[in-house]
């Protein structure tokens, strides 16, 4: 297209919708209010040829010179119209726009934001001296007064933009020769408080589109679907021709009037010497939109949130990457259609670096009443099931207790009366601490925890950031490791971000951060963090997914409600929770089934290559077990190395006991051994344990009675003692 260039025809009519208020209907201006719409066309010429004598005459020039400069001087602050309220990404594109309480959609606009062959369009068709004229354009005026008095009909208006914004920033009047004079002072006013781009903006923003649509922005999103930054050639001509008759030309109701419109538009601009032949008729040949299209709803929990929370903000910028924000609503979207009735999902991405939320899915469709689409599932209290286990290890690393390459029993063990189980019932035996982390064994972990202490890691996790929610009156404890606690879907995002970061914890960013970013509180050490991430990276991948390339970890909670999966790369980090919104339990809801393929299709959508996690920082050990210090290469042998003996009774004691046959019980306290332990009483099995150093055993009577003690390796610790 050829640029355009100012045109040399006259502007259209005006529209037919009414002016406004203020200005000067007292004095003379009144006289005229009432009967030029129904006076005769001799008295009209009578009038128009008066109007332009006083403009045109010399003598009169000059006062009506100084009545307008009187009018610009007492000019009061230029009015600012209410506008929609707008949730944006990083890059300023819109995720979700709000109407207005009367329900109109009104975006703010600037010429800057607009395509400029639509701005060049709009000045040549509407207002072709606006950069020259003082708000009013007197020979546009005298031009279109002298048409009508010659024709008795409305051939050009002498409105100029700045009148139209007079008009459309007043209360709606009727249209009189009083109400024409009030937009005359109304641009006048203007003129002087603001500047010509400002008065183009408040255009762009104003102007009617029909129905309930003001403005080009809220225009070329409705009908066209994109923002007006760059508009096809009848794109732009149809947004120039709308706002003249926006009613009867809206292209929902009248596409056909709506054509005419336009292509009259290119006519008038090919007749202007501004398009040329080629231009027009492929122009022409562009279709018309025939229905309106929604406006955008890119993460509507999170855009309503922050409304809510500053509700007299109009623009709400948002770390978001808006296109990466549309490809995963749809892939949750897609992916919950295939999971079952009734079940969601939700989702979160962060950007390691600057702990930026760049996603943020808070349901599987937010207009779908039977998944409860409108529930905000990202922050949701839900049960974790595995994904607290990493931390459990992290705390171990940093302690030093344990090494990626030591050794752990996978076997029964009771904790008080608390006897926890794998997922699949089954038992490992000894394995590597790193194996017990990728295949999420249970017992390992509550081992560990029970090593570092629950209050410890609920305390680490909260100075992190994280919310736990427990029972009311309840202290951490060690189910807290399996998932015995509440926590949110953003907060599990934070802390395996903060892994990913080499340990440092901070909250993360939804609204821009403020210039000086916060001072980041470690959650672990940066060696533990990177033997967290390298065990990871071994956890196997879900059916038909490469692994080796992402540290990620799953998790179910128990009966099957919630099903989780974290994992991050060297750039991002991907939270996915997927379950029902109601929580109720659902057969075989797991989180390697249902939750990790959708955090791998997740990565697959963000990036086709996962970022590495980085070299080994300073202080890590890479060695294998055989090369690991003597108290790192197996967790919990320390003790069991030990010589086994007999601690309580001593050898040789005096034990008080009753009458033979009664049947009280009496202690006896083992150091050392490896587990399980048997007890013998004068040769003869009598008890045994599983994962604690006390036994029990009942006398057989007065006298001498010998008691033995068998580890799972054969050796053996004896006492003699004597009952009376």
């Amino acid at each position: 297209m050829s640029p355009l260039r100012p045109a040399s025809s006259s502007a259209p009519p005006e529209p037919a919708p009414p002016g406004g208020p203020g200005g000067w209907r007292q004095g003379w201006s009144a006289r005229w209010s009432g009967g030029w719409r129904h006076a005769s066309r001799p008295a009209r010429i009578a009038a128009v040829a008066t109007l332009a004598l006083m403009l045109g005459g010399g003598a009169l020039v000059a006062g009506v010179s100084g009545r307008l400069a009187a009018i610009a001087k007492a000019a009061p602050d230029a009015p600012q119209p209410q506008v929609s309220r707008e949730v944006v990404d990083r890059d300023g594109r819109l995720l979700r726009p709000f109407a207005l309480p009367d329900g109109r959609w009104r975006l703010a606009a600037d010429a800057g934001a607009v395509d400029p062959r639509f701005i060049a369009m709009l000045l040549a068709y509407e207002d072709r001296r606006f950069e020259a004229h003082g708000g009013i354009d007197l020979r546009a005026m005298a031009r279109a007064s002298w048409q009508m008095a010659t024709s008795g009909r409305v051939i050009s208006g002498g409105s100029t933009l700045s009148m139209q914004v007079a008009r459309l920033l007043a209360p709606p009047r009727p249209r009189t020769f009083a109400a024409k004079l009030d937009q005359m002072r109304g641009a006048l006013e203007l003129e002087a408080r603001l500047s010509k781009a400002e008065i183009l903006g408040l255009y762009l923003t104003l102007a009617p589109y029909g129905g309930n649509i003001e403005g080009v922005r809220a225009a070329a999103l409705t009908y066209f679907g994109k923002e007006p930054a760059r508009l096809t050639l009848g794109e732009a001509a149809l947004l120039g021709a709308l706002p003249q008759a926006p009613e009867a030309r809206r292209p929902d109701r009248s596409p056909l009037a709506a054509r005419r419109a336009r292509d009259r538009v290119l006519d008038r601009l090919a007749a202007a010497g501004l398009l040329s032949a080629d231009e027009v008729r492929l122009a022409r040949a562009e279709g018309v939109p025939q229905l309106r299209r929604p406006m955008p709803q890119l993460a509507p929990h999170l855009a309503e949130a922050q409304v809510a929370a500053r509700p007299g903000q109009t623009r709400h910028p948002l770390t978001l990457d808006g296109p990466l924000q549309a490809r995963l609503e749809a892939l949750v979207r897609e992916r919950a259609a295939t999971l079952g009735r009734g079940l969601s999902a939700a989702l979160v991405v962060v950007d390691n670096d600057s702990a930026e939320v760049r996603a943020y899915v808070g349901s599987a469709d937010f207009e779908d009443r039977a998944r409860a689409g409108a529930v905000d599932l990202v922050r949701a209290v839900r049960s974790p099931g595995s994904t607290l286990k990493p931390f459990i290890y992290a705390l171990a690393f940093e302690d030093g207790l344990v090494h990626p390459d030591s050794l752990i029993e996978d076997t029964p063990a009771r904790f008080g009366a608390w006897r926890p189980e794998n997922f699949d019932r089954s038992f490992q035996g000894t394995l590597s601490v790193r194996k017990a982390l990728q295949l999420s064994l249970n017992v390992p972990a509550v081992r560990l925890l029970d090593a570092v202490g629950p209050d410890r890691m609920a305390a680490r996790l909260r100075q992190a950031g994280a919310r736990l929610e427990l029972p009311a009156g309840a202290a951490p404890a060690l189910p807290m490791g399996l998932g015995g606690v509440g926590i949110r879907l953003i907060d599990l995002a934070m802390l395996y971000s903060a892994l990913a970061r080499g340990g440092g914890a901070g909250g993360l960013s939804v609204p821009p951060p403020p210039p000086a970013s916060p001072r980041r509180t470690p959650l672990v050490g940066e060696v533990a963090a990177w033997y967290v991430g390298q065990s990871l990276l071994g956890t196997p991948a879900p059916e038909n997914a490469l692994g080796g390339r992402i540290a990620f970890k799953t998790g179910t909670s128990y009966g099957y409600r919630d099903a989780w999966s974290v994992g991050y790369d060297g750039r991002r980090t991907v939270a996915v929770w997927v379950g029902r919104p109601d929580g109720q339990a659902v057969a075989g809801l797991a989180g390697r089934t249902a939750a990790a393929p959708l955090l791998f299709d997740a990565f697959a959508r963000i990036t086709r290559t996962p970022a590495g996690l980085g070299p080994a920082p300073r202080g890590a050990l890479v060695a294998g077990n055989a090369r690991l210090p003597p108290p790192q290469r197996h967790f919990g042998r320390t003790r069991q190395e030990e010589a086994m003996a007999v601690i309580f009774p001593p050898d040789g004691a005096r034990v008080a006991g009753e009458e033979a046959g009664s049947g009280e019980a009496l202690a006896l306290k083992v150091s050392g051994g490896a587990f399980p332990l048997t007890l013998l009483l004068d040769g003869r099995p009598v008890a045994r344990a599983e994962d604690r150093r006390t036994l029990f055993w009942t006398p057989r009577g007065r006298g001498f009675s010998r008691l033995t003690v068998i580890d799972r390796a054969g050796a053996t610790a004896s006492v003699t003692v004597r009952v009376e």
